[in-house]
């Protein structure tokens, strides 16, 4: 009876799931292999490397076999693994919201100069920004989303970090008429609609539209946003959002008559995050 072939082992999985993913074109392909493989044997990146000479068990090469596939056919990272890291902590992600960027981190530092007060995030999304500022703020702290899919997400990201959020079904601040809060923060839409074929094929096809783009100029929702704000903040409140490259000077412009308004860079420089104030009346 003839013995059967020997197994793969780690070290050899990697390596081959490493040239394997490179030869799609596939943007870091040695760490892809390597957070993938991690996830299928259920184990730390180190043992990788301790152990390279184990056999890889069946049930993890299938696991392994079908995430490599994923991954080529251009399906985030992140999606696959059904995690991304935001400000320290791990969130759980799938198509229905936005991946989350560190770029945004920029709003929560801008946020916590202030003193903690009462916040609002519109378009919640995987919740990110909401369940940070109340934990790291521990203000009382409401979110909204026109998404039912994106709430489920965000709830049980609440859930499994320990915050306490309120999450709203609307679209934008709806629910809040006769409300006002010290601050407002939001990572609405803003790319425009004619950009959609020049972004990463993992962006274009695999995050979701509603969440991406907002009319010609990427602009639409700020414009319906500006008004809802204006109303919903207290006297001196802030209102921090996110934006496109390109789109600083149309959103100064957009809150002229705001009492202070300023464009702050990302890492890269960037402009990237407007802080508007509520003028005192």
């Amino acid at each position: 009876m003839a013995s059967e072939p020997p197994k793969l082992t780690v070290g050899q999985a990697l390596q081959q799931a490493t040239r394997f993913l490179s030869e799609h074109g596939i943007d870091s392909p040695r760490l892809t292999a390597e957070v993938l493989l991690c996830r299928a044997l259920q184990k730390e990146r180190v043992y990788l490397y301790s152990h390279p000479e184990v056999p890889l068990p069946e049930l993890a090469w299938i696991h392994f076999g079908r995430w490599l596939h994923e991954r080529t056919q251009g399906k985030p990272l992140q999606y696959i693994t059904k995690e991304q890291e935001f400000y320290g902590r791990p969130f759980a992600v799938a198509p229905g919201v936005l991946i989350p960027r560190p770029e945004t981190e920029l709003i929560v530092e801008l946020a916590l100069r202030n003193e903690p007060t009462a916040v609002l995030d519109i378009g919640t999304g995987s919740g990110i920004l909401a369940i940070t500022l109340a934990l790291e703020w521990e203000v009382e702290t409401f979110a909204t989303d026109l998404s039912a899919e994106a709430l489920q997400i965000a709830k049980n990201n609440a859930r499994q970090l320990g915050a306490r959020v309120h999450f709203v079904q609307a679209d934008l601040a709806a629910a809040f008429a006769g409300h006002s809060f010290g601050a407002i923060v939001t990572n609405p839409p803003y790319v425009p609609a004619g950009d959609a074929p020049g972004l990463q094929r993992e962006v274009r096809e695999w995050e979701p539209a509603s969440a991406l783009y907002s009319g010609v100029d990427g602009l639409d929702h700020y414009r319906r946003l500006e008004p809802v704000c204006r109303r919903l903040l207290r006297p001196g409140g802030w209102l921090l959002g996110e934006f496109g490259q390109g789109q600083a000077a149309a959103m100064e412009a957009l809150f002229t008559g705001w009492a202070e308004v300023t464009i702050h860079p990302d890492l890269a420089q960037i402009p990237r995050v407007l802080a508007a104030r509520r003028p005192v009346e």
